[in-house]
């Protein structure tokens, strides 16, 4: 198959709208559904995300996307059993590595994730599935699914849910295309391999860099190469916690990425963890509502009227003070940036949750001065001398 014929383009009107290829055929079978144009580029790069992440780690990989950005990345590290409530699978037995990488990326930012298209490194398999089907999402793409995996996949969304099969061994040419107001332009791939050895030259005083920090960095880095730019991603324990993506000003990237990396770590506090939602309400109203209740929007369901519809018990005001004293306690942070740090008030930004460990290009003439802000905190800083801008 050379082509396939689309619904429509990025919006209704958009058309005719279809996903082809010059010469070969194209390295995708559609199992269920009918994916759109959005869904097939988020697929795409959500595909060579999980492909780079298991090459670098040699973990399961999973994240999940929505226009074409990653609202979460991770591998298939065990996850404790705060984790596991939080992100609503402590009710699912033992999850396998595969499992685990999806729980860990839907759960970094479950809102944003919110109906969101999914990519997985490895053969889909039964626990996975089992994951997928009960959460709001558009479609998936793996390549490979389990013969019991692929019927309980197909039961989603009546059996609309849109399931794609990758040829994992499928490369594509070294010069890419793209077409803007019908000019083409041509590039070649940003085939840059993430590993260690970009993150050789430390040049802050503090030099350590253990070895998971050296993982989370590969994480946020290689997130980064498939993030709409300007972008900053935050990575712990094996997955991104916090994706600031499309934002023009850095500070802006580096604001957005640590308040929803301080979501993540306010999710685990005992007073998060410690509330009694009825029953009868759902996984995505809960996140809502945690959401509003660790924001500055908590009066918005702790009103009388309204919290009795969310809580089995009125939860008591999470204050500042409070928050304040839960964030300080998160730490080994890793923070990954697109492009140099032009000022040092990223890295003041980045203190606030919890960051120990950066990794950025290097190369503003303020250098200096985020050096001497990140000595000031004890930081470890590598200079990659890679730019990742990802349009």
């Amino acid at each position: 198959m050379r082509e396939l014929e689309l619904k429509y383009g990025c919006n209704p009107n958009q058309k005719p709208s279809r996903i082809y290829m010059e010469e070969g055929e194209l390295p995708i079978k559609v199992l269920c559904g009918k994916p759109g144009y959005i869904n097939f580029l988020d697929a795409f790069n959500g595909w060579q995300l999980v492909r780079e992440l298991k090459r670098a780690t040699g973990l399961p990989a999973a994240t999940s996307f929505k226009h074409v950005s990653p609202a979460g990345a991770a591998v298939g590290l065990p996850m404790d059993d705060t984790l596991a409530k939080i992100y609503w699978v402590d009710d699912m037995g033992e999850l396998s590595p595969l499992a685990c990488a999806y729980a860990r990326a839907r759960g970094a930012d479950r809102m944003s994730s919110f109906g969101d298209f999914i990519s997985l490194s490895d053969v889909c398999d039964v626990a996975t599935a089992k994951l997928i089907k009960r959460e709001v999402s558009d479609g998936v793409i793996a390549p490979g699914y389990e013969p019991e995996a692929l019927e309980l996949l197909k039961q989603k969304k009546k059996g609309n849910y849109a399931i794609i099969e990758i040829d994992p061994n499928y490369e594509p040419d070294p010069i890419e295309h793209k077409e803007v107001f019908g000019i083409t332009f041509e590039q070649g791939r940003n085939e840059l391999v993430i590993n260690d050895e970009l993150l050789s030259n430390i040049v802050t005083e503090n030099k350590e860099l253990p070895e998971q920090a050296k993982i989370d960095l590969a994480i946020a880095l290689i997130t980064l190469k498939y993030t709409q730019s300007n972008s900053v991603c935050y990575a712990k324990g094996g997955q991104a916690i916090g994706i600031g993506a499309g934002q023009q000003s850095r500070i802006h990237c580096t604001r957005l990425a640590g308040q929803k990396a301080d979501n993540w770590w306010l999710r685990q506090s005992p007073q998060v963890l410690g509330l009694q939602f009825v029953d009868s309400i759902g996984r995505a109203d809960r996140d809502n509502s945690i959401d509003l209740y660790i924001g500055d929007e908590y009066e918005d369901v702790l009103a009388e009227g309204t919290w009795q519809n969310i809580f089995k018990v009125k939860p008591p005001v999470f204050t500042r003070e409070e928050k304040r004293a839960w964030l300080d306690q998160l730490t080994d942070v890793a923070l990954g940036s697109d492009a140099f740090f032009p000022f040092g008030d990223n890295i003041e930004r980045a203190h606030k949750s919890g960051v120990k460990y950066i990794a950025q290009p290097g190369g503003s003439v303020r250098d200096d001065n985020v050096i001497a802000t990140c000595n000031k905190y004890n930081m470890t800083m590598a200079f990659t001398g890679i730019r990742l801008f990802h349009h």
